[in-house]
């Protein structure tokens, strides 16, 4: 233990991600000391004191803690707070994080993948030639039944799991998505005829509906607080990643008989690796202590799976007393969100209070992600390219792979800046490159038709910008903001919202287009995305670098 005298103090460190401002000390009353190993600053804990002239010097008590309690001591009277919540950073190896982060991102991935490979089955499934089979001839209707039938599959799961989200658990949904994945794969690619094929496409889209839910939770859940943003944001790259990796496939296979069949194959190894890998980890650490505070079973016994769950997800010797410390730190702000007479909250409480904040915060964001246009500017992808001179316009697999490269590139900025920008600069900055886009895109087909390199341009900044802003942190915050509590349901809602509107867009795209004209419908899309920037900058909070519990108890008060 070290002491040192403080007269004209400069300005103090504390070993948090929460306080890029420390307060100021007061001049002339304050003691500065620090415990633990000097080689390891990590492992310090920082308090200060304030004197009282009536007690000896050394006989002053610490105010401040790194266990987030300060107290104010003179003789006799209570402590005043001077600085609250400075909150170590948790001690993690990456090698820790790899694994848990993988296998429920393989559900984000087999989500993309499925986008990118029904582009090129499609063309495959129409062919005389190359489906392979007798009802080729597919109608208008029901070529979009098995566009969309893994659409309204996860519409129906994100329904399906809302009462059963905190029953099921973040492990046991994502293994079920897993299997669910599988059979509609299964089903899919051997489907003799149409029917059968719808089944596969509906089965396929309830794993993810499922996956889509619990893969931000789990990950959410089990991730050290300083790189949650990146973590989650890199699962919004794994969608991208499926995307871009169905594309492939589909360019690979589509001179191939029944090619089809191969693409939505092809995801079946890789849902049989996510269920594996799923069964292989331990359920969440919060959800095994919801489950204690909401009287679900043996309080004792839940505790110790907690400890047990977070030892091995930080690759630590099981029990050991930093994971104990950690779970009795977070039963403690558990505790506090739960009454005595209220273990369980009601079937409604996600529109109650902190929840309902927390929804219009993550619903809102899901909701303008997609009115925005997201489904629909794609569309003019090809034909822009090609009204610019690209051959590769010619061939829409091989521009669809191009579009996706870009994605990649873009969401992978989105992960390397969102712990450290934080979530609203990226938004603020992502949202109003959109707009720009949008009317970039209007004015092309009002007035700049002979400068098509302008649309090209405004195609590509849109893609950009969606992908640093609402493409990845849109389901980060959806992650985070939700109280323990809620989380399960509120999160469900908020897949729903996105599924939902993703739907009505996509089916109001053609019937607006035909109403509207193109360049009236970016100019509506251009108005939406400027509601949405007022929408980011009045009501959406900066969450970066506070835990779970921390957003709880201070943003959604």
């Amino acid at each position: 233990m070290a002491y040192s005298a403080i007269t004209s103090p400069p300005p103090l460190r504390f070993h948090s991600p929460f306080h890029h401002q420390p307060p100021k000390p007061r001049p002339h009353s304050l003691v500065f000391c620090s415990f633990g190993d000097q080689k390891n600053p990590t492992s310090k804990t920082s308090c200060l004191f304030k004197p009282n002239k009536n007690i000896p010097f050394f006989s002053h008590q610490p105010l401040l803690s790194a266990s987030k309690m300060r107290f104010n001591y003179s003789a006799g009277e209570e402590a005043e707070p001077l600085v609250t919540d400075a909150t170590n950073q948790e001690d993690f190896s990456w090698s820790s994080v790899i694994l848990p982060f993988f296998f429920p991102a393989l559900g984000g991935l087999l989500f993309g993948y499925d986008i990118g490979a029904t582009s090129g089955a499609t063309l495959s499934l129409q062919s005389a030639e190359l489906s392979g089979i007798s009802w080729f001839n597919l109608s208008a209707v029901q070529l979009g039944l098995v566009v969309s039938g893994s659409l309204y599959g996860a519409l129906l799961g994100s329904l399906l799991v809302y009462p059963i989200a905190d029953f099921l658990g973040r492990r046991r949904e994502l293994i079920a998505a897993a299997l669910l994945y599988v059979f509609g794969g299964l089903v899919t690619g051997f489907a003799p005829g149409l029917n059968v094929l719808l089944l596969g496409r509906l089965l396929y889209g309830l794993g993810i509906g499922l996956a889509m839910h619990g893969a931000p939770l789990y990950i959410a859940e089990t991730c050290p607080s300083q790189i949650r943003g990146t973590l989650i944001s890199l699962k919004e790259l794994f969608i991208v990643l499926g995307i871009l990796m169905g594309f492939l496939v589909g360019s690979i296979q589509i001179n191939a008989v029944g090619g089809w069949r191969y693409m939505y194959g092809f995801g079946v190894p890789i849902s049989l690796l996510m269920g594996l890998g799923m069964w292989s980890l331990p359920p969440s650490p919060r959800w095994l202590l919801l489950r204690a505070v909401q009287g679900k079973g043996s309080f004792q016994e839940y505790k110790e799976k907690a400890i047990s769950a977070l030892s091995k997800l930080r690759g630590r010797p099981p029990g050991d007393k930093v994971s104990e410390k950690q779970i009795e730190e977070s039963l403690v702000s558990l505790k506090s969100a739960y009454k005595e007479d209220e273990t369980e909250g009601s079937f409604l409480e996600v529109f109650q209070g902190p929840s309902l904040k927390a929804f219009v915060i993550g619903g809102g964001l899901v909701l303008f992600q997609q009115i925005t246009g997201q489904p629909s500017v794609l569309y003019y992808a090809g034909p822009i390219l090609q009204s610019a001179g690209f051959s590769a316009a010619a061939d829409a697999t091989r521009v669809s792979v191009v579009i996706g490269l870009f994605k990649l590139a873009m969401t992978w900025i989105a992960v390397l800046k969102v712990d450290d920008l934080g979530r609203r600069p990226l938004l603020i900055g992502g949202v109003s490159g959109i707009a720009l886009s949008l009317f970039l895109l209007s004015a092309y087909y009002k007035f700049l038709g002979y400068f098509p390199l302008v649309a090209v341009a405004a195609l590509l900044l849109y893609v950009g910008c969606y992908q640093i802003s609402f493409g990845p942190i849109s389901w980060l915050m959806v992650s985070e903001i939700f109280p323990l509590r809620t989380r399960g349901r509120g999160i469900s809602l908020a897949v729903l919202t996105n599924f939902g509107s993703n739907a009505i867009v996509t089916f109001a795209f053609s019937p607006l287009k035909e109403l509207l004209g193109a360049e009236n419908l970016f100019l509506l899309f251009g108005a939406i995305a400027l509601v949405s920037l007022l929408f980011v900058v009045v009501i959406v909070p900066e969450t970066k670098g506070l835990s779970l519990e921390e957003i709880e108890s201070k943003i959604l008060k």
